[in-house]
């Protein structure tokens, strides 16, 4: 449908926007590249296919292309989603100290060019990844000044009901998610996707595996592949994030596995979130349980899938701030594996 609605109006970028998404998605990088070039030949400077440009560049990889990206941003009123853009990239690396300074000044940037929710939604990103680095602290922290920003946005409302499930901060995960459910009752994704996600989260905490992977069930549609609208990438995949790890706790090496590949296999979604480097560390965790569980030339071929994933997790990582706690359980874990 969008080529047909660019045909009928070729000056209305809309559908072009629409398209590069689709492309993205679809890991088709040189026809989402063509089609933001056609965009760009009608004079448009829009900020979407600056960003949609650093993505491309980021998948591709191409350090230059990025930086020229985030040079564009550079004194306008969207800088602040470049520096956002930014600071998912440093931290997909592990580079947390520098994606921290980089959503401060996201934050500053968004507040400056009067959009308080925009940044808002800066801090409840930050708080999700600190979340699930293992800086629970840091999370909750981020995710209160979240809320002190823009209380009534959905979508740091739902951000920071996630980060906190995240955290192990279940009360307030709790709370928050029970004042969006009344407040959005029909909200397909809401309802379909984040409060899943946060009730799973917040059962994995209590140790109730069943409510969790229950939880999850109603993730697990077309509709978890879509496009999250208050974010700078397509999604996270958080739902789908989290089931892998349900399925961590309950065992269920392969069926976890299966969760995190999918993470890997959608980059042209996911882009530069953290949840992308992560998956790697889960692909690792879930076929050293298949290794754990299975027995002669199954288990050694799990124990090399596993070595191999944790190897891939580590060299991304390779630079990584020494103080991230999920970064010391990897190394643990694949000191033990050897």
């Amino acid at each position: 449908m969008p080529s047909v609605k660019i045909s009928l109006d070729p000056d209305n970028l809309g559908p072009y926007e629409g398209l590069v998404i689709a492309e993205l998605a679809l890991q088709r990088l040189e026809k989402a590249h063509q089609t933001i070039q056609e965009a760009q030949a009608r004079k448009s400077e829009d900020f979407i296919f600056h960003m949609q440009l650093y993505a491309l560049a980021f998948l591709r990889p191409d350090a230059a292309g990025m930086a020229q990206e985030q040079n564009w941003f550079t004194s306008r009123p969207e800088e602040n989603a470049g520096l956002s853009l930014a600071s998912d990239t440093e931290a997909h690396s592990g580079h947390l100290g520098k994606a921290r300074e980089l959503t401060r000044r996201s934050v500053d940037s968004a507040i400056r060019a009067d959009s308080k929710e925009t940044g808002a939604l800066w801090h409840e990103n930050s708080a999700l990844r600190e979340a699930a680095f293992g800086n629970a602290a840091e999370a909750k922290h981020a995710a209160g000044e979240g809320l002190k920003l823009a209380p009534a946005s959905l979508g740091v409302g739902v951000e920071a009901a996630l980060a906190y499930a995240i955290a192990g901060d279940t009360a307030r995960a709790d709370s928050l998610a029970r004042e969006l459910n009344k407040r959005y009752p029909v909200d397909t994704q809401m309802q379909s996707l984040w409060l899943p996600a946060v009730r799973a989260k917040a059962a994995l905490d209590r140790k109730n595996l069943r409510e969790a992977l229950n939880d999850l069930q109603s993730a697990a549609a077309p509709i978890e592949f879509g496009q999250i609208f208050f974010v700078t990438n397509i999604s996270c995949l958080y739902p789908t994030y989290i089931r892998g790890e349900a399925y961590l706790a309950a065992g269920q090496g392969s069926a976890a596995a299966d969760e995190f590949q999918k993470i890997i296999d959608h980059s042209g979604i996911v882009w530069n979130c953290w949840t992308g480097s992560l998956a790697r560390l889960g692909t690792a965790r879930a076929n050293a349980l298949q290794a754990k569980t299975s027995q002669g030339a199954d288990a050694d071929a799990a124990r090399v899938r596993a070595l191999a994933a944790y190897k891939d997790f580590l060299t991304l990582w390779k630079d990584a701030d020494p103080d991230i706690p999920i970064l010391k359980q990897a190394k643990a874990e694949y000191a033990k594996l050897e």
